[in-house]
């Protein structure tokens, strides 16, 4: 069996801007490069240095004007992660994060406030995410998502889903509907890498909202349960052998 990868994208900061990429070279044991590389705490959640669960931070199953907001990523002479950030009602916001992120946390947490429901716990802090990234799972995984299984799930709805509402890193097409889900355990080839399907992901409200409007469109989980018995959609796999992924490259089971 093989597939094809169609897009590839990261989540510099939890939960708040996408960034589309062609090619990524993937480390042994990690995320995605600069994927939920950091994230912002809300309520009364403080900085652990250490992964929290989601429930702490900024997403877009709580504010669903987050999932409109894209990334560009970049490096400053110093090596500093510069970060820019794009909303339709907000203004281009970017951010260089080094060493010390306090103030651009003051300005990212102003730039998020409009944005976000005054009825939630409210966002306060942009953290380090540590090395391992931030992702919803307690370890370091790429998400691999399916262009097929998204259609079967737009043809429920009735409607075109973009992939954006899913916040995948690979998304690869050519194969069955919700295939990918018979791939748990097994090892995969892409590219230069190789990668072990550790086990499907359980989705939440953030993919009902269009990721162009930031507002709530579709009721995705409930075509998951009705249809199919579950709210799954995609899987995460670790990386086993590093190397560098193209658009492109065939994904094949081994």
């Amino acid at each position: 069996m093989t597939a094809t990868v169609k897009e590839m994208w990261r989540h510099p900061i939890k939960g708040i801007g996408a960034e589309p990429l062609s090619e990524v070279r993937l480390e042994t044991g990690g995320p995605m490069p600069f994927d939920r590389a950091w994230a912002v705490l809300t309520g009364t959640s403080q900085d652990t240095g250490a992964w929290q669960h989601c429930r702490n931070f900024a997403r877009g199953c709580f504010g669903p004007e987050l999932m409109a907001i894209t990334a560009r990523t970049g490096l400053a002479q110093d090596g500093a992660a510069q970060i820019t950030l794009s909303h339709p009602r907000q203004p281009d916001l970017s951010l260089t994060l080094g060493a010390d992120i306090a103030a651009e946390s003051d300005r990212l947490i102003a730039w998020l406030s409009p944005l976000y429901p005054s009825e939630r716990p409210q966002p306060h802090s942009l953290i380090k995410a540590p090395e391992g990234g931030m992702a919803d799972a307690s370890f370091s995984a790429v998400a691999i998502l399916s262009l097929s299984s998204l259609r079967a799930l737009g043809d429920v709805l009735g409607q075109d889903l973009n992939p954006r509402r899913f916040r995948g890193n690979i998304w690869i097409d050519d194969t069955a509907a919700f295939g990918e889900f018979d791939w748990v355990g097994q090892q995969l080839q892409i590219g230069e890498t190789r990668l072990e399907v550790v086990d499907r992901i359980t989705r939440c409200r953030a993919t009902e909202t269009n990721p162009d409007t930031g507002v709530r469109d579709a009721e995705t989980l409930k075509a998951l349960r009705d249809t199919w018995g579950h709210t799954d959609f995609g899987i995460r796999a670790k990386v086993l052998d590093a190397g560098q992924i193209r658009i492109g490259d065939k994904l094949e089971l081994l």
